[in-house]
């Protein structure tokens, strides 16, 4: 009996986590707060390509793109041309990657991050409702809404800063085709990371 419980639980822990299919709409968000307290909507951002990072800064795969400056990097000449980057923690309370108001503000400065907004989602419910596994997990919509592609940052799945000049990085590839209005080639991919901590 107890065995039949635990799988139980699990299907429904996968069934919660379950992504979103590429290609269809991305699920709507309302109300997600970011470390300066505004109410960020994704329908406020119609029209617009949006980033979704999943980013826990204890994990060492986030240190990889951060402790590099790759991820900052790909912030500013994305949000240059108007792309929208949101961060995302799902991280609960209590959990590695909750941090106060404060220590966010002092960690993202540390960083120079350089996204539009951090969105502080405690309850997990942004997190599930796209299926957010891993941080990093990186999400693209286009301006009409639709998931255009989701999975790792790259090609390699390491730890190691120096991986990164021979990976294929997947966010930039796909937005620059979106940008030259063309269909994404890579649409999804396994993401690596550290698991986010719901």
């Amino acid at each position: 009996m107890k065995k039949k419980f635990v799988i139980v639980a699990l299907a429904a822990v996968f069934l919660q986590l379950s992504a979103v299919d590429t290609g269809s709409p991305a699920p709507a968000f309302t109300n997600v707060k970011d470390i300066n307290g505004k109410s960020h909507n994704l329908a406020d951002y119609k029209g617009k390509t949006v980033v979704l990072e999943w980013v826990n800064y204890d994990c060492p795969f986030v240190k990889k793109h951060y402790s590099s400056n790759n991820m900052q990097e790909l912030q500013r000449k994305y949000t240059a041309k108007g792309i929208v980057w949101l961060s995302v923690n799902s991280s609960a309370p209590g959990k590695e990657g909750n941090y106060s108001i404060a220590e966010w503000k002092q960690k993202s400065a540390e960083r120079k991050v350089a996204a539009n907004a951090i969105l502080l989602d405690p309850s997990g419910k942004t997190g599930k409702a796209y299926g957010a596994k891993t941080t990093p997990h990186m999400y693209i919509i286009d301006g009409a809404g639709v998931l255009q592609y989701q999975g790792a940052i790259d090609s390699t799945r390491s730890t190691d800063a120096a991986d990164i000049k021979t990976s294929q990085n997947y966010v930039a590839t796909a937005l620059d085709e979106l940008a030259a209005g063309k269909p994404v080639s890579v649409k999804e991919t396994k993401a690596y990371g550290c698991s986010v901590k719901y």
